[in-house]
Parts: C-alpha cells; structure tokens; sequence
C-alpha cells in the first residue's frame, strides 16, 4: 500500500475550449513499503491528471516515476491504491482554483 507524503496541484488550462470540464495535474510525493515491488530507494512520485465535470470526477490517467532520475516506471497501482488516489484527488482539486 502507499502512503502520500506531499503533493502539489495546478489547473491544466485549456485556452481553446477542446476539453469538457477542467482538469488537474497533480504530482503526488508516495512512501512505499520496502517490500513492495514497486519500491525504490531514490523515492518515487505518481503524476496524476484528474477530471472534473458536472456529472463525475475521476482520473483520466496517472504514471509512476522515480523521483532523483524522473523515470517512469511501468506498474500499475492496485486497486486500493487507485482509490486512495482518487479520494484524494477528488478532496484536493479545488485547491488550484484561480
């Protein structure tokens, strides 16, 4: 299971109007158990693009890198995980807000 130890958030803009809703990237700081496989001794962090829209909110996608070399690493998280992500996406968001 992860753990998020800090986080930033920032409206993506969309100056041409093609996307419906508004989304959020957010970089989220993860901890990992040791003795999970995706564990790595340089750290790592999860890139979140997240959904809002009048009728859901959700994530469109997320990748995992290695935080000192920033590169992605081709796992994905489990369910639980994914949760977790969202619920703290969805509690997060409106942070960015102009």
């Amino acid at each position: 299971m992860i753990a998020i130890s800090g986080y930033s958030v920032e409206l993506v803009r969309d100056p041409f109007g093609i996307l419906q809703g508004k989304r959020y990237e957010f970089v989220l700081d993860i901890e990992v158990d040791e003795e999970d496989e995706l564990y790595s001794e340089n750290g790592l962090y999860v890139r979140v693009i997240y959904s809002v829209e009048e009728s859901r909110a959700h994530i469109v996608k997320y990748e995992i890198y290695e935080r000192s070399t920033n590169v992605y690493l081709e796992f994905d998280m489990e369910d639980e995980e994914r949760a977790l992500v969202e619920t703290f996406c969805k509690e997060h968001y409106q942070e960015a807000e102009e």
